[in-house]
């Protein structure tokens, strides 16, 4: 009885946590510009503060910021980060319900707290694998608009490729934000960064480095985009096979979490009331669950950790 009314409150916080970063991500989204013109509510509010705090460490903001930037993401700062706390909470109260240790409130917070961030994170290599292949047809169009172009310049020739129509879809949004944020007087390096970012992997570092050199001095780069272009072609088949090998990760990832599905469903099936006890009930099987969190968890966190380092 007692561990039905802990599942049952468990269950209604899940609900309210839910509905309420539901709703700030729907007030967030539909947020009108008299709301952002309020500036004392809005530096009131708890996730602004806590990104004030964070913006003073620097490193930890600019690349949490890269991160919603490249993803393309409508989501805040404040919105993450008050998220994350949310999480933080509802994964210490759970652990103090189910797994009431220390190892068990650390691990459960820690894991709830950097769902979000593990989110961006693979939705972020989920665009960088779907842009991989496409990159070549790409810098093969802007090296194409700079030899026509009368007088090159990097800005216009970006921008002409894309009012073209040329540059296709799902690399078309990446160059529209570079060229945006080249356009908005941004730093050469912010922009350049983002870039990096978005596509990562090697081609795109190699890229940016040379619209870097033609956008501080003013250089031509037509051979250094040729080179590029020849050098991506030799290594196309070799670039088709990481992509197989980060798709290969990726499954590799998900797959302890189908496996304890399928464990947890076969014991039920066997013998309900023995695995309810073992798994619920005895503090032995609970500390075995979470054990297999922390698991999988850190096998998530290898797999984007791997596909980072492949890319």
């Amino acid at each position: 009885m007692l561990i039905a009314a802990k599942i049952a409150f468990l269950l209604l916080l899940f609900l309210l946590v839910f509905t309420g970063i539901r709703g700030i991500l729907l007030v967030t989204a539909n947020r009108k510009l008299a709301r952002i013109r309020l500036h004392h509510i809005r530096e009131a509010a708890f996730g602004h503060r806590l990104s004030d705090i964070l913006q003073r460490s620097g490193f930890l903001y600019r690349h949490l910021s890269d991160l919603l930037e490249s993803t393309g993401s409508r989501v805040t700062l404040p919105v993450l980060f008050t998220t994350s706390f949310a999480l933080l909470l509802s994964g210490f109260i759970g652990a103090v319900l189910f797994f009431p240790s220390v190892k068990g409130i650390v691990a459960l917070s820690l894991i709830a707290a950097l769902l979000p961030y593990l989110i961006l994170r693979m939705q972020l290599i989920t665009n960088q694998l779907r842009t991989r292949m496409d990159f070549l047809p790409a810098v093969e169009i802007v090296y194409q608009t700079y030899l026509l172009a009368p007088h090159p310049n990097v800005r216009n020739v970006i921008h002409q490729a894309l009012q073209e129509n040329r540059i296709r879809y799902p690399l078309k949004p990446v160059f529209e934000q570079l060229h945006r944020n080249l356009s908005m007087n941004r730093e050469v390096d912010d922009a350049l960064r983002i870039f990096r970012l978005s596509l990562g992997h090697l081609w795109a570092d190699y890229f940016a480095s040379i619209i870097r050199i033609a956008l501080m001095e003013g250089n031509d780069i037509s051979l250094n985009l040729k080179e590029l272009i020849n050098d991506m072609r030799k290594a196309k088949l070799a670039d088709q096979i990481a992509r197989n090998r980060l798709l290969e990760i990726r499954i590799a990832s998900f797959s302890p979490l189908f496996f304890l599905a399928v464990f947890l469903i076969v014991n039920f099936k066997i013998n309900y009331d023995n695995a309810y006890h073992y798994y619920f009930v005895d503090a032995a099987g609970r500390n075995m669950l979470l054990d297999a969190l922390l698991l999988i968890f850190g096998g998530f966190m290898m797999g984007v950790y791997l596909s980072m380092k492949r890319m």
